[in-house]
């Protein structure tokens, strides 16, 4: 049967694999035939998200602190050519403007931006990105919906979707697609240790879909990013977020 969304024959590197999203995409995409390379910080929960992977093919973990130009330059002396790579990894930390410090904005910048941003430079600059390869950053609606004492990740998501138009541009002579997602909030560990039990129950009656999104749903469009399928789409963002920016 045809179908354009197979990733069978693609090794796709994934960050934040551990948990969340990130978990969710490596899954999904080793459903559809890829080969998966998975990293993050702690190799306990990488273990317990490789065994959940497709078993048919040679996936391997990374454990890597991509904030460490160290632990990055290993990874990348270590990878193969790649056919995608999701930018999972961030961090969520909700601070008022008014009390953020400079240590404040650098972390958040520095894990959810320049990480990713340097990490693909590396990849990039080391001809690890094969012809006809596809790259996703996972941003967010919060790069354009602003809500208090979040201004840090607004600007981290927003530069995250400045850069991936600019690296689209750059890298499409090599026919090198790079493509954002921004979800709303998704019920992760990530989002659920950010906000408190009322802040959650109190958002999600505001979706017109009633619901939080799933994981996975944000998954199915990186699957759909990574495979052929969207072959001719590159600059793009693509908005997961169950009608709430229509509001």
């Amino acid at each position: 049967m045809h179908n354009p969304f197979s990733l069978q024959g693609k090794t796709i590197l994934i960050t934040g694999a551990s948990s969340g999203i990130g978990q969710s995409i490596a899954i999904e995409c080793s459903k559809m035939g890829a080969t998966i390379i998975i990293t993050g910080r702690n190799e306990k929960k990488l273990q317990e998200t490789l065994a959940l992977l497709d078993q048919n093919k040679p996936h391997t973990l990374f454990v890597t602190n991509l904030t460490d130009d160290n632990e990055v330059d290993q990874l990348v002396q270590n990878l193969p050519p790649i056919n995608g790579f999701v930018n999972s990894a961030g961090v969520l930390k909700k601070l008022p403007f008014k009390f953020a410090k400079r240590s404040h904005f650098n972390e958040i910048m520095d894990t959810n931006f320049l990480a990713p941003a340097l990490l693909l430079q590396k990849i990039y600059k080391k001809g690890l990105l094969l012809n006809d390869s596809s790259v996703v950053f996972i941003s967010s609606i919060a790069s354009h919906v602003a809500s208090i004492g979040n201004v840090s990740y607004m600007a981290s998501k927003a530069a995250i979707n400045s850069l991936a138009r600019g690296v689209a541009l750059e890298l499409s002579p090599k026919n090198i697609r790079v493509n954002c997602i921004e979800p709303a909030l998704i019920l992760t560990d990530l989002s659920k240790n950010a906000l408190a039990e009322d802040e959650l129950a109190a958002y999600e009656k505001r979706f017109p879909l009633g619901r939080f999104g799933k994981p996975e749903e944000v998954a199915y469009a990186a699957i759909y990013l990574l495979s052929d399928a969207s072959s001719w789409t590159t600059g793009t963002v693509i908005t997961i977020d169950g009608g709430i920016t229509l509001k």
